[in-house]
């Protein structure tokens, strides 16, 4: 018990700490190097929430023996608590031969985790430290491999990272970056910008994707790229997501008020949104307060994001939502693991192609015959399908030819904050059907 985890039966992070200690002290006599891989689970935590602690630990238990059925048996596995795992690999040639595992394990959790016969996809992203180069104790190794756990974290998960000495920079800015944001949060230094939709054939403007900006005071503008990771792995997305609901609502039902004609909002939903045990009241009281109709709002979300926990958790989730009028749209489309058993229980209307098929139309074949199947699919499903990331003319007419249904991207309009849409809006509204004095920022 005082060396071993009771849940997994691995080695407990004392045990791992005492034969590390040894490893290091025979590596240097062997004159080998020594390797320290540091993991965890991503987004472990909506497992939990979603679907209980007893899946969470039948999962820690399948991620224990998978570690060891892709691990030496002269290498130490071990649980250090929670979530995060740990492997230190001995008698190492080289540098080289530390990255072998991780690329083993980042393939091995490609395949899904059966547990209690549902079939769930847990990404895990991988930090790693080399003895003797990154550190002479077992306490500087540790925090190093933590690091480039927090690295690779930072650079958007699912894979694994190498420690490097500007790492501990990195990660100090990364710590500013997140009080900064917290403040951010608070004190309304995010703004919104907003990018069209439009039809493919005729080129009708349908609807509108809100997309959150940070303007921080010392800055400038921030992409979401650099500050949503970190708002996802502190907690912040779930006030930040509230924010951007609240916001984009309110600018769309005034838009409507002054007099241009509704159309549809698209509003992002991240996972951990998905889980709010309050989301159906957050959605009802936003559209009460702001006076927007559900059939103008549509929630996104993501497809790896619907598959990260139980598919019929999301669907039952999703059906409430759907039930309160608004729509659902399937974002990134072909980059998850949705099988058609599940994609036909989500109660979504659109199906979105994500920019990295479309990007490559008319130079990768593959990539042709996916966006064609995908466009197929989502027809055969009653669904519309939009194609993202446009950005110009052959990737429009591709897209034309296989009978997709709307685009967006740069091609005709980049997001564009309140201001600078209205006058794109002005320019394509027939004259005297709105009042311009009334357009224009809620804050």
């Amino acid at each position: 018990m005082a060396h071993y985890d009771a849940l997994t039966g691995l080695p407990n992070r004392s045990l791992f700490n005492d034969r590390l200690e040894h490893a290091m002290a025979q590596a240097k006599r062997q004159g080998h190097l020594l390797g320290v891989v540091l993991l965890d689970l991503d987004h472990f935590k909506q497992v939990n929430d979603s679907l209980g602690h007893r899946t969470g630990d039948a999962l820690l238990q399948s991620v224990a023996e998978r570690l060891k059925e892709h691990t030496r048996e002269s290498d130490t596995v071990a649980r250090l608590g929670g979530d995060e795992f740990a492997v230190i690999e001995s008698e190492l040639a080289d540098v080289e031969r530390a990255a072998v595992l991780p690329g083993k394990l980042l393939k091995a959790f490609e395949e899904p985790f059966v547990i209690n016969g549902r079939k769930l996809h847990v990404g895990t992203t991988i930090g790693i430290t080399v003895h003797p180069g990154d550190g002479e104790t077992v306490e500087d190794l540790m925090m190093n491999a933590d690091l480039a756990l927090y690295a690779a974290k930072g650079d958007g998960r699912n894979q694994f990272r190498f420690f490097a000495p500007q790492m501990g920079a990195q990660l100090a800015l990364r710590n500013v970056l997140e009080q900064d944001l917290r403040r951010a949060v608070a004190e309304d230094e995010l703004v919104l910008h907003y990018q069209p939709q439009l039809t493919l054939d005729t080129g009708e403007l349908i609807g509108f994707e809100a997309l959150v900006r940070w303007q921080h005071p010392k800055r400038g503008l921030i992409a979401p790229s650099q500050f949503i990771p970190v708002a996802e792995e502190t907690g912040l997305i779930l006030p930040l997501g509230e924010w951007v609901l609240k916001h984009a609502c309110a600018q769309a039902s005034a838009w409507t008020r002054a007099g241009f004609p509704p159309t549809k909002l698209a509003v992002n939903l991240s996972g951990a949104q998905i889980h709010q045990k309050n989301l159906d009241e957050l959605i009802t009281s936003t559209l009460s307060e702001t006076g927007l109709s559900p059939e103008n709002l549509e929630l996104e979300i993501t497809e790896t994001a619907m598959m990260r926990s139980s598919p019929f958790s999301v669907a039952q989730t999703l059906t409430r939502l759907a039930d309160l009028g608004v729509r659902i749209a399937i974002d990134d489309f072909g980059t998850g693991y949705a099988s058609l058993t599940y994609l036909k229980r989500f109660p979504a209307s659109t199906v979105k192609i994500d920019r990295s098929f479309v990007r490559s139309l008319g130079r990768d074949v593959n990539d042709g015959a996916i966006v064609r199947a995908i466009i197929e699919l989502g027809h055969s499903l009653n669904l519309k399908v939009i194609a993202e990331g446009v950005e110009n003319e052959e990737q429009r007419q591709i897209l034309g030819e296989a009978r997709c249904d709307a685009m967006q991207g740069y091609l005709f309009s980049k997001p564009m904050e309140p201001d600078r849409l209205v006058s794109w809006l002005r320019a394509r509204t027939p004259v005297g059907h709105v009042q311009p004095e009334a357009w224009g920022y809620v804050s």
